[in-house]
């Protein structure tokens, strides 16, 4: 290993033994998060550490992690995963928390990796990736599961910010926002207010009072469809707007912000309209 390397190594160790597992987004993750970051803190790689947490939870993940050189050169990655059964894994925080994905929703992470693998036998790797495999890779790096009372859900989808924040503040208590996308998780090693989530939210009410990862694991599994997948049923939600997540939201001010906080596009039809009584 030569001075870089190992310089690298030690400035990723370093970050991860200062992950606060209290925060709001990590706190889910804290078992077995916490683990397999002291597992590199103390010098493992990346891969090792999750398949270690994999082996004290047996059946959790179908898979091995595996170092990132075993990726064939010519061969997709998500069609590696699928024919080969081991995830190539690199020794970084985005791959990190790709890995705690896969530990805390194994059903749902295969489910995007067999969708993946066959769009690819079929399709083949484009320039373009095509509407669904688009709309799984923009879920599973930068996505999170809402389950909400509906005047929250209905407010999201309107991208009523005030009424999210302020007036239906106390709704928060019975709902629960889960990320899931790797990259957010990454974002959020160092918050700031813009970053925002691709939010699916659940809309069953029998999903309402779970409270066990597995349990929304599967449920996910169950319920997505490629064909409505492929339409991007998404809502953008600035996470550190959550009301409990960021202390700076306590002031309401803080949705005025319009940069961040944006309304709703309005559809040409609403444009047409507008000019016309303009």
């Amino acid at each position: 290993m030569d001075v870089g390397s190992e310089s690298t190594a030690e400035n990723l160790r370093a970050a991860f033994a200062c992950i606060d597992w209290r925060a709001p987004w990590f706190a889910p993750l804290a078992q077995p998060g916490a683990r397999v970051a002291e597992r590199i803190a103390q010098g493992a790689s990346v891969a090792a550490a999750l398949n270690d947490a994999a082996t004290s939870a047996p059946g959790t993940v179908p898979f091995r992690f595996a170092q990132q050189e075993v990726l064939a050169p010519a061969m997709a990655y998500e069609t590696f995963i699928y024919e080969r059964r081991r995830i190539p894994t690199r020794d970084n925080a985005h791959d990190f928390f790709n890995g705690l994905i896969w530990l805390r929703f194994p059903r749902t992470k295969q489910v995007f990796n067999q969708w993946q693998a066959s769009a690819i036998a079929q399709q083949g790797i484009g320039a373009v990736r095509g509407p669904l495999r688009d709309a799984i890779t923009v879920f599973d790096e930068n996505g999170a599961l809402l389950i909400a009372p509906p005047a929250l859900r209905q407010a999201l989808r309107a991208r009523d910010w005030t009424a999210l924040g302020c007036s239906l503040r106390a709704n928060w208590l019975h709902a629960r926002l889960l990320p899931f996308g790797h990259a957010l998780l990454e974002k959020l090693l160092q918050p700031r207010k813009s970053i925002t989530a691709h939010v699916y939210v659940v809309d069953d009410p029998a999903l309402e009072c779970a409270a066990d990862d597995a349990t929304v694991d599967a449920w996910m599994a169950a319920h997505f469809q490629p064909q409505s997948f492929a339409a991007k049923p998404f809502n953008p939600l600035p996470v550190l707007g959550v009301p409990g997540w960021w202390h700076e939201n306590e002031n309401f001010c803080f949705y005025d912000d319009s940069f961040v906080f944006r309304s709703a596009r309005r559809t040409n039809t609403q444009q047409r309209v507008t000019a016309a009584a303009g």
